[in-house]
């Protein structure tokens, strides 16, 4: 082959723009996490309780004697609903903590992927900032002035001045 045909293979400019995140934790994602997600999902909404509620008073009716001594299957103290809702209990915490452990993993995800692209950022600032001539020092020392104001703002000792966009 000769060099102009590999050359056009090869893109003019390298890929400058890290992954999404989503993109990113849905690799990460398998069956098994997807399941969790869909139970935990379930158990968080009112149509999971309203289905509980449901369940223990036909669950308690029946086992009561109301629809006849025949449906009596558990009788009270009822054991067997006892060691179900347990189980229940047991399985659906393992979910919930299974998804907030992922939900952990994305969080890191995103952190590194913010950190890519603020020092992007920042390496791309200090190129133009190079071609334009401008002192990185001084750029420096205004920014950390820039920080140290916003910042006595969130710390809540003082008011803290916004910063006027025309100073920056």
């Amino acid at each position: 082959m000769n060099s102009d045909s590999d050359s056009r293979n090869v893109p003019a400019h390298p890929l400058v723009r890290p992954a999404h995140e989503r993109y990113v934790f849905a690799r990460m994602r398998t069956s098994q996490d997807r399941v969790a997600d869909a139970i935990t999902a379930f158990a968080g909404t009112m149509r999971f309780v309203y289905l509980h509620a449901v369940w223990f008073v036909v669950w308690i009716a029946l086992n009561e004697g109301l629809l006849g001594n025949s449906g009596i299957f558990d009788p009270y103290p009822f054991g067997l609903l006892t060691m179900i809702v347990s189980l229940e209990a047991i399985f659906l915490s393992t979910f919930v903590m299974v998804s907030q452990n992922r939900q952990a993993a994305r969080e890191n995800v995103r952190a590194d992927l913010d950190f890519e692209t603020n020092l992007r950022s920042e390496v791309w600032s200090v190129h133009i900032g190079k071609v334009l001539g401008l002192d990185p020092e001084a750029i420096e020392r205004h920014v950390q002035e820039i920080v140290a104001q916003s910042r006595t703002g969130v710390d809540g000792a003082s008011a803290g001045v916004p910063v006027d966009p025309r100073n920056l």
